[in-house]
């Protein structure tokens, strides 16, 4: 073999290499992706009640765990629905909580108080929870069971009022 394609074959050896690299730094950067039937995650945030709670705390109970922002014209839309379903199935041991991932904390508050849902908010400005979620559109929804697995994932604004979305939530209890 000559020198000439030596020289070929260790740069395309190289080449190869470095973009192998490449690709496995690409996949240990991205962020955790949570599917129907996984584990969810556990979290911390206080709540705007005051209530400092975890994913555990609501064990024997099904979460509705709703990701939204004040700019997400889709969130917006179905906070009344979600409300009707805090409502409807609160009594029953369905607990909603929507973490909004809102930077300004001043728009947030004054979204709530012309709002005032009747289920559980929360702010995480840092977007630390819906990141161990892997959520990256929103609104993005995790129905978890009562032993703490993913059940449902919806992304995108929903009718949470359907009768098929609430005889499906009624199913986990």
């Amino acid at each position: 073999m000559d020198r000439e394609t030596v020289s070929r074959r260790l740069i395309w050896a190289s080449a190869a290499s470095v973009a192998g690299l490449c690709v496995l730094a690409a996949a240990s950067l991205q962020e955790p992706v949570v599917n129907t039937g996984d584990k969810a995650p556990n979290f911390k945030i206080t709540t705007d009640g005051g209530r400092t709670i975890s994913r555990s705390d609501f064990g024997g109970k099904v979460l509705v765990l709703n990701f939204w922002a004040t700019w997400c014209p889709p969130c917006i839309d179905e906070i009344p629905s979600l409300d009707e379903l805090a409502r409807l199935l609160g009594p029953k041991g369905v607990v909603v909580l929507g973490v909004s991932v809102d930077k300004n904390q001043e728009t947030y508050r004054k979204f709530l108080a012309s709002l005032k849902p009747s289920f559980e908010t929360a702010l995480d400005p840092e977007a630390d929870i819906s990141a161990s979620y892997g959520t990256y559109k929103y609104p993005e929804t995790y129905i978890i069971d009562s032993q703490g697995r993913v059940r449902q994932k919806h992304i995108g604004g929903r009718n949470w009022t359907d009768p098929e979305i609430i005889r499906s939530i009624e199913a986990l209890l």
